[in-house]
């Protein structure tokens, strides 16, 4: 009964920091509008801040420890904690494929989950994919721009990096959908999130090395990046012209 009782307040209070970060975001974004400013990132002066905040911690803290991670664990345990992960992510994305309504994506990507945690040493090994079975990744933000949902403005989440309000919006929703948080034990649920974190970082690490060395403006850089994939990854790879890049007295028409 306590563990329900916690679980509901954790969750109510997810929702309620999450209404709050949106007001903020929504009332900051009309006040940093202006005629120089990015359509799609009005928020540019905040989001550069909330960047360099993520740069010093990543810098001093995050980086240092990824690389040690890197450093220490042999590439076959890290291949294994990449397919830990992923394994459990495509059972989440069985479900938002599903809210898409793309039945082969759905039944592969809980065949992928079923195959591998059964066969796989609970998804340390890939299985799957050696029977040659698509991974689909969907997640909730992807599936609300699925149904039309615009991405609206480009934000920068402290710590969390580069995201849009759509999929801001969409983070409360895939928590819940992440076995990791849905386990009881804290000391466990802490210790795998980290562990996911670290090996996510340290598979980052030659990225971020070439962008600190090629790019100008590694900011620009990054959310060009970041807004480029992840409208693709919302349109399968497909996606369609952009209203930007038409003239204003044509009309929009929608391939969705």
């Amino acid at each position: 009964m306590t563990d329900m009782k916690n679980d509901s307040t954790r969750a109510r209070l997810t929702w309620r920091a999450g209404g709050m970060a949106l007001s903020a975001m929504l009332t900051l974004t009309g006040c940093a509008t202006g005629p120089n400013a990015n359509p799609k990132d009005p928020m540019e002066p905040l989001n550069r801040g909330v960047y360099q905040f993520n740069d010093a911690v990543d810098r001093a803290l995050v980086k240092p420890v990824a690389s040690a991670y890197r450093d220490v664990l042999p590439l076959p345990v890290r291949t294994g904690v990449t397919h830990f992960f992923a394994n459990l992510q495509d059972a989440w994305s069985g479900v938002n494929n599903a809210l898409q309504l793309k039945p082969v994506e759905t039944a592969e990507s809980f065949l992928r989950f079923g195959i591998n945690t059964v066969f796989g040493l609970a998804g340390v090994l890939d299985i799957a994919t050696e029977m040659r079975i698509a991974r689909h990744t969907e997640d909730f933000g992807q599936t609300l721009g699925y149904w039309g949902i615009g991405a609206g403005p480009y934000v920068v989440l402290p710590l969390l990096g580069p995201s849009t309000l759509r999929d801001t919006a969409a983070l409360s929703v895939d928590a819940q959908g992440n076995l990791v948080s849905q386990t009881s034990d804290v000391p466990t649920r802490n210790s795998a999130t980290t562990l996911n974190l670290l090996n996510r970082r340290s598979r980052l690490l030659d990225a971020t090395k070439m962008l600190d060395e090629v790019a100008l403006d590694p900011y620009t850089f990054t959310r060009d990046a970041f807004l480029q994939r992840r409208r693709s990854a919302v349109y399968d790879g497909n996606p369609p012209d952009e209203p930007q890049d038409m003239p204003l007295d044509d009309p929009i028409q929608s391939t969705k």
